[in-house]
């Protein structure tokens, strides 16, 4: 965590920030601004992209997608003062703006709206844009919450308006922290709004006492993740969850036609986000190995069940997927991803790549062990035909010698 003070405007005293860098599974920005008294005024702690499409030259469109923020500035936030709210201002990527604002009631504070701008004239992230020029999209919110409470929101919140789509996630903030302390009572978003559960690795798998109905095969999807570089992860897998949520056993093939998918991509690792209308988030983070392997490190999902409760779980201690930097892992069989003694994954056609892709496609694959025994089962049969070969030459040179032999003593 880099962390680093600006002194602001007069009035608006210092501002301490904390940017967390390269951290897929944890809070990709932090922000703590601090009074002129030293105490903390405003807090927040989030994770955001964007996807804007934009016409090019030759009258079609392209989409990019902004993941990027490890370069992120903070010039222009302020805890405000009697005349204006607080204000959260970012400044990213080459011209990319995002601004926040708050205002205070009495006994309630509101996220305003938002706004994001962006500049077209950078040809490498906007490559033979039609219309050159800084855009900006407004977006209003107004969220109302409790000037005591912190806003929480784990699940992704989308926010669209004309060519510019807006992801986030993760969100943890408070613009009126009183007295200097940040609040732990949480003010939660309508998709948090339900029963939670405690992220729990369990040792042993509960005895269910109903047997889930057998699923056909899932359908395989097709997923991505794009940075200001282009394409920077991709996957293709059919999912099947299973899960067992008070002793009962469940199974959820994920249609990739009616899932949600985000991401981002750092040096070290990477992280690919899927949701639905019954899935909070699934993720799949990856890491980088002794600099010259990747794997699936961790999986964390959260899920809406059919009694309405949400069942969650998480495990960042894995070890699947293992393939070199510059190529990707592929499993044409069905395999199992153990996340707990209560959540399976089993995939289906799969295909990984979350580093070093190169113009949006696939390096060489490696192959899963469970295809490498494929390659076992032709060598197998074919010695023992082999054996059965050399088994019949035998007998037939045993019983022509002795044909022989006997006409010789005759």
């Amino acid at each position: 965590m880099v962390c680093f003070r600006l002194s602001l405007m007069p009035g608006s005293g210092l501002v301490s920030l904390c940017l967390v860098l390269g951290a897929v599974s944890a809070y990709a920005l932090e922000l703590n601004l601090m009074n002129s008294e030293k105490a903390t005024c405003l807090y927040a702690k989030w994770q955001m992209n964007f996807t804007i499409r934009y016409e090019t030259t030759n009258n079609k469109y392209k989409t990019v997608t902004i993941s990027g923020l490890g370069n992120a500035t903070y010039n222009g936030s302020t805890c405000g003062d009697d005349q204006n709210g607080p204000k959260i201002e970012v400044q990213f990527g080459s011209g990319f703006s995002w601004t926040v604002n708050f205002t205070k009631e009495v006994s309630t504070y509101s996220i305003e709206n938002i706004s994001f701008s962006y500049d077209t004239h950078d040809n490498t992230t906007f490559p033979d844009a039609k219309e050159k020029g800084v855009f900006t999209v407004h977006y209003p919110v107004a969220f109302r919450i409790p000037l005591d409470d912190i806003f929480r929101c784990n699940a992704i919140l989308t926010l669209q308006e004309n060519m510019v789509v807006q992801h986030y996630w993760d969100v943890h903030v408070q613009a009126y922290v009183q007295n200097g302390t940040v609040s732990t009572k949480e003010f939660l978003c309508d998709k948090d709004k339900t029963t939670t559960m405690v992220p729990i690795v369990p040792t042993s798998l509960p005895s269910p006492t109903t047997t889930p109905t057998p699923k056909e095969k899932p359908e395989i999807g097709s997923y991505s993740v794009n940075n200001s570089n282009g394409t920077c992860l991709l996957a293709t897998m059919g999912l099947q969850l299973n899960m067992t949520h008070d002793k009962v056993a469940s199974v959820v093939n994920i249609n990739p036609n009616t899932t949600d998918f985000t991401g981002s991509c750092h040096s070290q690792t990477a992280l690919l986000r899927l949701n639905s209308s019954n899935i909070k988030y699934l993720d799949f983070v990856f890491a980088v190995k002794n600099e010259n392997r990747f794997y699936l490190k961790e999986v964390n999902v959260s899920m809406y069940l059919d009694n309405g409760s949400v069942f969650s779980t998480a495990n960042n201690n894995l070890s699947y997927w293992d393939a070199p930097l510059g190529s990707s892992y592929m499993c044409n069989k069905e395999q199992t991803v153990s996340v707990s003694g209560a959540f399976q994954i089993n995939t289906f056609g799969l295909r990984v790549q979350p580093f070093s892709v190169i113009e949006g496609k696939y390096s060489t694959a490696q192959d899963c062990s469970a295809d490498d025994d494929n390659f076992l089962v032709p060598i197998a049969v074919g010695a023992a035909l082999a054996g059965v070969l050399i088994l019949v030459l035998l007998a037939y040179f045993i019983g022509l010698k002795r044909h022989h032999t006997g006409y010789e003593q005759f």
